[in-house]
């Protein structure tokens, strides 16, 4: 009988150290390696964040509502230098600033603290009407979410609410590797459109359509974004 070892998906070049030693010998699973590619272009090419500038009013901001793969998230923030790479040695011990689930109040350049599944865009409508109201016009918000996550009621709420006020500095990421329990008709992407939202479906592992895609915004709705993510990796 022949056995067959699952091998890790590729990871961008720059984040493939940082990951692997924070990784030290554990396996990460799907939930981690889906993001990797989404995170990079997001913070490579994308977002206008600096280490020296996360305080900046003016920045944009990243929620990770899908906080349990933040391993991912780790490594992409220190290969961009937000975190000092021997942080990644002992992440979850029991002195660390680097827990299971990001906390802004430990983390450079985090924005929220996440935990249950189903908070990020709530936060992440919150985050673009506070702009909004104190005039700033500029920076966007982005939050990424898995499919699985659209389950929760609370982002049903978050979803209608942004399309009927039009919260155009919002963009949502969905990662879709089909792991959510009912799905819709018409795909992910049509439980946006149907509030009033632009929608994208790409690759999620192709950083020119995603790029493509998360800068393909009309500035007048909200935008999301489905980077699809094959064989639940």
């Amino acid at each position: 009988m022949t056995t067959t070892i699952a091998t890790a998906p590729p990871v961008p070049g720059p984040v493939a150290a940082p990951l692997n030693r924070l990784r030290a010998g554990r396996e990460f699973g799907p939930n981690v390696y889906s993001t990797v590619d989404v995170l990079w272009v997001l913070y490579d090419r994308i977002l206008r964040i600096a280490p020296d500038t996360v305080d900046d009013p003016e920045r944009d901001r990243f929620l990770l509502s899908k906080g349990h793969a933040v391993a991912g998230y780790y490594a992409v923030l220190a290969a961009k230098g937000f975190l000092p790479v021997d942080w990644l040695d002992d992440q979850g011990g029991p002195d660390s600033r680097l827990g299971d689930h990001p906390d802004r109040l430990l983390v450079p350049g985090v924005e929220i603290g996440s935990g249950s599944l189903g908070h990020g865009l709530g936060l992440g409508v919150g985050t673009a009407l506070g702009l909004r109201a104190q005039g700033l016009t500029d920076p966007r918000v982005y939050v990424l979410l898995g499919d699985a996550e659209l389950d929760e009621g609370s982002n049903h709420e978050a979803i209608a609410y942004a399309g009927a006020t039009g919260l155009a500095a919002l963009t949502a990421i969905v990662l879709d590797n089909r792991s959510a329990s009912h799905g819709w008709p018409g795909g992910v992407a049509s439980r946006f459109t149907v509030n009033g939202w632009t929608a994208a479906t790409v690759d999620g592992r192709d950083h020119d359509a995603l790029h493509a895609a998360l800068t393909g915004h009309d500035q007048h709705r909200p935008h999301v974004v489905v980077a699809v993510v094959e064989n639940g990796e």
